[in-house]
């Protein structure tokens, strides 16, 4: 418990936050680099996913494949990449993150276009809708609840990841629990575990918002689930009117 409290008072120490190498720093660093890896692994997996789903052939491939960059630890890529021209750059932390945010995007992407209700599909299909319309009209919107849980767990689990930069020198706040372990200092190495922590449940807080607020079939239920409300507002506003 001590050794806690030790971390927590480091953490809470001003001093420990400015600088080029303090946790103010670290901690732009590490978002940089997680946010970069998340944009690019839905630049990469949700057309795949998306239209690998929408056409209902060849998506188990591409999630087999895909899960090969789960099934190898991010450190052993982190080491391998270390090997190419790319070094120490910062490139090289982001690819790793990036391979391993790729399958939850691609697979959640391709089960929620299979998911959606055929009924639904083959209704739109038979008011003439385009194939890119059914995409962009009907499977998407009702899929959306399945794409942000990809979403959301490939951002947690790269904001959690993206420690491990450090083991290369890579950037984040990974570089303050290693350089604790250099200097032995215990509080320095707690206090980092700490904001780790705290930033991974931040950012699935606000993932979880996120997926509620972007829903569209959420906010249709919460519409319908209001009429009353809905109908009185116009009526009010008639009584207004004629009393005036």
């Amino acid at each position: 418990m001590n050794t806690f409290v030790d971390g927590l008072t480091w953490l809470l120490d001003g001093d420990n936050w400015g600088g080029p190498t303090g946790v103010g720093t670290r901690l732009i660093e590490h978002l940089w680099i997680s946010g970069a890896a998340v944009l690019l692994a839905c630049v990469v997996a949700l057309p795949i996913g998306l239209w690998l789903g929408h056409l209902g052939r060849g998506g188990t491939l591409a999630i087999n494949i895909s899960n090969v960059g789960r099934a190898v630890p991010t450190f052993a890529i982190l080491a391998l990449l270390y090997m190419t021209p790319l070094g120490l750059s910062v490139w090289t932390t982001i690819i790793a993150l990036v391979l391993f945010g790729i399958p939850p995007i691609l697979t959640n992407a391709y089960v929620g276009m299979r998911e959606v209700d055929r009924d639904a599909v083959e209704a739109a299909r038979g008011m003439g809708m385009s194939g890119t319309q059914l995409l962009r009209g009907v499977e998407l919107p009702l899929a959306i609840p399945l794409i942000m849980g990809g979403i959301r767990l490939a951002t947690v689990q790269i904001v959690a990841t993206a420690t491990l930069a450090a083991v290369i020198s890579g950037p984040g706040l990974g570089r303050i629990i290693t350089s604790g372990f250099g200097r032995q200092d215990v509080p320095e190495i707690i206090g980092g575990a700490i904001i780790v922590c705290l930033l991974a449940l931040v950012v699935e807080g606000l993932m979880a918002w996120l997926e509620r607020v972007v829903d569209p079939m959420r906010r249709a239920r919460r519409r319908r689930s209001r009429p009353d409300r809905d109908r009185g507002m116009p009526l009010m506003q008639e009584e207004v009117v004629s009393g005036a």
